[in-house]
This record gives structure tokens, C-alpha cells and sequence, in this order.
């Protein structure tokens, strides 16, 4: 039997994860700022986005979506936009990866909302459901610890003095040594 890697091997592999995750995210989030008039409101991808949004979700997501999104949004575009970026920084550099993982999750949650997919088979096979899981790996596993800031800001962890064993030698005993009874 094979005796399984190392954990600094799994480590390793996560921090690509996280680091090929991070660019992912900076790849989809730059193009928002080089090509703003592409992306903002009132003409942009997310005007048609937001109001497909509302025709397809339901409940209260539209709701939010109709009512909080849609009267503001210059602002949650410039909030969409600095977050992928945020996010794809915080992987790529592993710093916060914990936090940048969640800001991920929450960001690709509201994308399938938004289209009304996040129930469905499409959903499963889209490119957000891919985001999705990358950015959870990064939200419940250490990623960062490798190849990242956060190792470096990690708490040095307590290595207990290693414990040898000690054999004194004794002379054999003649009878019993047990306490006398009181």
C-alpha cells in the first residue's frame, strides 16, 4: 500500500487552486474597469443584466433586486466590479483568502440568483457554479497558508519539546514493597 502525500504536497496544490481561482476572478473584474462604458449603467451589461434579473427571479430576490438594486445602480455596479477584483487580489496574493473565498461565494450565489438558474441543471454547468466551488475551497480550507500573506501573518504554532524515553536502571528487588497497612 502506498502511503498517502504530504500535507505540504495537498498544501501545495491548494495554493494553485487558489492562485489560478484568484486570476479567474481578476480576469472577469479588471475588463469592468478598462471598459467601464461596457459595463456601468445606463447603457451597459449591467442595466440588461439587472433587468433580466427581475423578469426571471422571484420572491424576495426580486424584490431586492427591483427595490434596492435596480434605484441604485451605479452603486452596486461599482460594488460588483471592485469585488471581483477584491476577491481575485485577496486569492492571488493570499491574503484574507478566507474572506476573499466568501466575498467569491456570495458574488456567484447573486449571479445565479439574478438569473434565475441557481435551482436548475444549467446552473451545475455554468461557469459560475465553477467560481462557486473554487471560492468555497478557499473559504474552508487554508489555501493561503502556501505561497501566501497569510502564512507569513500565521500565529507561530505551539511544537511541544519532543518527549525521548528514558530507562533508568534499577536494583532488582528482594521482596515486596508495597506500604505497610496503617
Amino acid at each position: 500500500m502506498k502511503p498517502l502525500p504530504s500535507s505540504q504536497n495537498y498544501a501545495t496544490w491548494l495554493a494553485i487552486v487558489r492562485v489560478l481561482t484568484g486570476v479567474a476572478w481578476l480576469s472577469h473584474g479588471i475588463p469592468k474597469f478598462t471598459k467601464s462604458d461596457e459595463f456601468m449603467p445606463p447603457s451597459g451589461f449591467m442595466m440588461n443584466y439587472i433587468q433580466h434579473g427581475m423578469q426571471v427571479s422571484s420572491g424576495p430576490y426580486r424584490a431586492f433586486l427591483e427595490y434596492t438594486v435596480y434605484p441604485h445602480l451605479d452603486v452596486f455596479a461599482n460594488l460588483v466590479r471592485i469585488g471581483e477584483v477584491a476577491v481575485g487580489i485577496a486569492l492571488v496574493l493570499g491574503v484574507l483568502t478566507r474572506l476573499g473565498g466568501l466575498g467569491g461565494v456570495l458574488l456567484t450565489l447573486n449571479y445565479m440568483l439574478a438569473r434565475g438558474t441557481i435551482l436548475s441543471s444549467s446552473a451545475v454547468q455554468s461557469l459560475d457554479f465553477c467560481l462557486l466551488v473554487l471560492s468555497l475551497t478557499s473559504l474552508v480550507l487554508p489555501t493561503g497558508r502556501v505561497w501566501g500573506i497569510d502564512a507569513l501573518l500565521a500565529r507561530p504554532k505551539n511544537v511541544p519539546a519532543t518527549v525521548r524515553a528514558e530507562f533508568v536502571q534499577e536494583p532488582p528487588l528482594d521482596k515486596p514493597t508495597a506500604p505497610p497497612n496503617p
